[in-house]
């Protein structure tokens, strides 16, 4: 995983590379759509990104779809990534920059507003789910071709995706993610302070007696 990438990102892509290929190794890096990639002239992580873009036209009659690397990237959305990121196309697809560009689309689907706690655990897992259709919605929504329910992918109806992955699952890694944070945890509020004591009760004055009330007057004690 590129350094770069926080612990907790770095576990939700590791999840996300293993549920859309099957794999999360080094390997992983190298796939393309239908496991296809055995019909390239060379690995994936060899390419360039241009390289790879210019290939991605056949792919998607030739192999049923453009999507390529661990992240399945499509064709369009690699374009749209260099043209956001100013990438001039040379760079190869390695590992890492995979992973950057992955990090990049996670962000773009509201990680950051998951993790500050500004959107919930089900919107984030819809968000997700539009981004990689592998993943299943984690409530009932509308999707692209037709209302969907909870366990089924964004994209269901469209004859080609389908969630391969069960909601429970979904929802224990994105827990997981925000406890790797490293964040402190919130601080328990104070105990309330007990409440202050009744102040001591001065004695009732004794009686003093004949003798002691006469020494009283002449000192001038009162």
């Amino acid at each position: 995983m590129d350094r770069t990438v926080p612990s907790g990102a770095a576990i939700l892509l590791d999840f996300i590379r293993k549920t859309e290929v099957g794999r999360d190794d080094r390997a992983s890096y190298d796939v393309i759509y239908a496991n296809k990639q055995g019909k390239l002239a060379k690995p994936l992580t060899s390419m360039t990104i241009g390289e790879i873009v210019d290939a991605q036209r056949s792919w998607s009659k030739n192999h049923g779809s453009s999507a390529a690397g661990g992240y399945q990237f499509m064709r369009a959305t690699l374009q749209d990534l260099s043209k956001e990121l100013g990438l001039s196309g040379s760079q190869k697809l390695d590992p890492d920059l995979q992973d950057r560009l992955a990090f990049h689309l996670l962000k773009r689907r509201g990680y950051e507003a998951f993790m500050a706690g500004q959107i919930s655990r089900a919107e984030f897992g819809k968000r997700l789910a539009q981004e990689w259709a592998s993943f299943p919605v984690l409530a009932a929504t509308k999707g692209q071709k037709r209302q969907v329910q909870r366990g089924q992918s964004f994209y269901a109806g469209d004859g080609l995706n389908k969630a391969l992955v069960q909601p429970e699952t979904v929802e224990a890694i994105l827990d997981r993610v925000k406890e790797a944070t490293g964040a402190e945890p919130t601080p328990a509020p104070p105990k309330p302070a007990p409440a202050p004591s009744s102040p001591p009760v001065e004695p009732a004055p004794q009686d003093l007696g004949f003798w002691q009330h006469l020494i009283n007057i002449i000192f001038g004690r009162s």
